[in-house]
């Protein structure tokens, strides 16, 4: 490696955007001790569009003129990383930023508009950071050059609790954005299940957005807001960790963070094995997949009244992501793939 110093330029969707928070953000000290300095321009009024239609087209111009002074001072560094669109779904002024250009990638961006955004963004980069295989063996149709580098977790901030035989009631948890709340919606009824068979249990779902979740008892139920201060205090509550997905593109597009997070704090998850969530099961015993509702109930409740395997699965999860998934592991893949585009 070069003793000079690499800068690079990283437009990212906003402030409280998991990609950019996760992908972007917290490798920035990791990455200085690779000799790369990570200067981050945020998109100020977001990525994505404004509920009202109305307000779509003036909020468009507005934030692609809000961009215009990042993509010029783009030119003063090294290497460009993109993430995702400038404006969610097409493809604006990316190709105005310094060059070379690498495109990061954690969802199934291609299924809007014909995936014409998608592959615009791929040609116009040299290469594509993608967050797993799946992303990984699409975005090689546009672009020769594919990296997979999974999404890290700061395992010095995502850790066990200290006592976890304090936890106090059993809890089984969700969280997230209010985006995958209908993944959650899909298995109600087996989560009314198990907590009408387990009456000390309750169901904890942290997130930005409440849940209409009309059949769990709410005497059982504990909606948590979402935020940065408390995450990780509020995830180290649970005693079993949801990942609920459909079987489709955008899930399999999915790199299992909140998986991951959860077995970073030692909880014991139970998954549908879907897409990147099957390889991760496939690393240890860190958990229980599930596909039907019975499926659900099942594994939910092996996990609530057999402490000492959920225990050891918490472990084992916490093993996985130690080395396969830290800060540690991930960023001197991520600085060779930027070093590897510097001129």
């Amino acid at each position: 490696m070069s003793s000079r110093s690499l800068r690079v330029a990283a437009f990212t969707g906003g402030l409280d955007v998991p990609s950019a928070r996760f992908r972007v953000r917290q490798y920035s000290s990791a990455l200085a001790g690779h000799g790369i300095e990570l200067r981050e321009f945020v998109a100020r009024l977001g990525s994505y569009p404004p509920a009202r239609r109305q307000l779509r087209a003036a909020w468009a111009c507005c934030t692609v003129a809000s961009r215009l002074p990042g993509v010029l001072r783009s030119h003063r560094y090294d290497v460009t990383l993109l993430q995702r669109e400038m404006l969610s779904t097409m493809f604006t002024i990316e190709a105005l930023t310094r060059a070379p250009r690498l495109l990061d990638v954690d969802d199934a961006i291609w299924i809007y508009r014909n995936g014409t955004a998608a592959k615009r963004l791929a040609e116009a980069a040299e290469g594509v950071i993608c967050g797993n295989t799946f992303l990984a063996e699409q975005f090689a149709r546009w672009n020769k050059r594919v990296f997979v580098v999974p999404t890290p977790v700061d395992t010095t901030t995502y850790v066990p609790l200290r006592d976890p035989g304090n936890r106090g009631r059993a809890v089984v948890g969700w969280i997230g954005t209010g985006g995958g709340l209908r993944f959650l919606k899909q298995i109600e009824p087996a989560l009314a299940s198990v907590l009408r068979r387990n009456p000390d249990a309750r169901l904890r779902v942290i997130s930005d957005m409440q849940p209409e979740l009309r059949l769990i008892p709410g005497e059982q139920f504990e909606y948590v807001v979402w935020s940065r201060e408390s995450e990780v205090t509020d995830l180290q509550a649970i005693t079993v960790g949801l990942m609920p997905l459909d079987d489709s593109i955008w899930a399999r597009g999915k790199c299992s963070y909140k998986m991951l997070t959860y077995m970073a704090c030692g909880i014991p998850v139970v998954v549908s094995p879907v897409g990147m969530n099957s390889e991760v099961l496939a690393r240890g015993l860190v958990g229980l997949p599930a596909e039907t509702q019975e499926d659900w109930v099942e594994s939910i409740e092996y996990l609530l009244t057999n402490r000492e395997a959920a225990a050891s699965m918490g472990q084992d999860g916490r093993r996985v992501v130690l080395q396969h998934f830290s800060i540690t592991v991930l960023a001197p893949l991520l600085a060779r793939c930027l070093w590897s585009h510097s001129h």
